[in-house]
């Protein structure tokens, strides 16, 4: 059986459209983490808040914030993992980064591009399922929107974690709250969500609810609607192996093709 993976939420307020900003604000919130854990998670888009000014805040993957991830990963000795804004071959992606202390990336570009706030019409939308083994812990990352789809985040690879940045708006949290709940029951799986809080300059306001789901559904750690907040949780790979061992849910699934 593998070893406990500890992870640690970052439900941050964002500075809107100014990365130098929020790098700093970030690192002193990821210097207060005292204890050891393996995962940092902070939100979608957290370098910038979620703008549709790509053009003006873009990166490329050699620049200062995927630097800065990387550097921060290698001194806490923990995974670090969220999105922000990719610019490449002169396209621009809403790209999730994981980077692990060995400095090792991998990168995941949203499916879902978020319609309603023309998302699509400015960043290209990705194609691509990303798992991470890390630590003996299959890891599926996703980005915000594609939780309401859960076709594309159906658990055939036997991933062990589902886990969801986002910029979840105040008014549909709702939907944030049981759609979570949601996605680790029929996946047989811990669910992971790290949303932001404030209010962006589009007058978008983010009420947090980050939450941890266990394979049952079940909330493993407190709503905290409203304000900044670092929550710490311990998985436990022996929870994974009873349930799926007991109930066997997963083998019941229909099996199609996804184009």
């Amino acid at each position: 059986m593998q070893e406990p993976l500890k992870v640690a939420s970052i439900q941050s307020d964002l500075v809107w459209e100014n990365p130098k900003k929020n790098r700093k604000q970030l690192s002193e919130k990821i210097k207060s983490i005292k204890a050891d854990v393996d995962v940092i998670v902070l939100p979608e888009m957290f370098s910038t808040g979620f703008t549709m000014n790509a053009s003006k805040v873009a990166e490329p993957m050699d620049g200062d914030t995927v630097s800065w991830m990387q550097k921060k990963a290698m001194k806490t000795r923990a995974a670090i993992v969220g999105s922000l804004i990719i610019s490449e071959d002169n396209r621009f992606y809403n790209r999730l980064i994981f980077v692990e202390p060995s400095g090792a990336l991998f990168y995941y570009d949203k499916r879902h591009t978020f319609t309603l706030a023309n998302e699509h019409k400015v960043y290209t939308a990705g194609n691509k399922k990303l798992i991470i083994d890390y630590k003996g812990w299959k890891i599926c990352p996703l980005i915000c929107y594609d939780l309401r789809f859960p076709v594309w985040s159906r658990n055939v690879e036997e991933y062990d974690i589902l886990l969801f940045v986002a910029n979840w708006p105040k008014p549909r949290i709702q939907a944030w709250d049981i759609l979570l709940k949601a996605r680790a029951i029929e996946n047989m799986c811990y669910c992971i969500g790290v949303n932001r809080v404030g209010t962006d300059e589009a007058q978008n306001e983010y009420c947090g609810h980050s939450a941890v789901y266990d394979i049952l559904g079940n909330a493993i750690t407190p709503l905290k609607p409203n304000r900044e907040h670092i929550e710490i949780v311990t998985l436990e790979k022996k929870h994974i192996h009873f349930y799926r061992t007991k109930l066997q849910f997963l083998s019941d699934r229909d099996h199609f093709s996804l184009d």
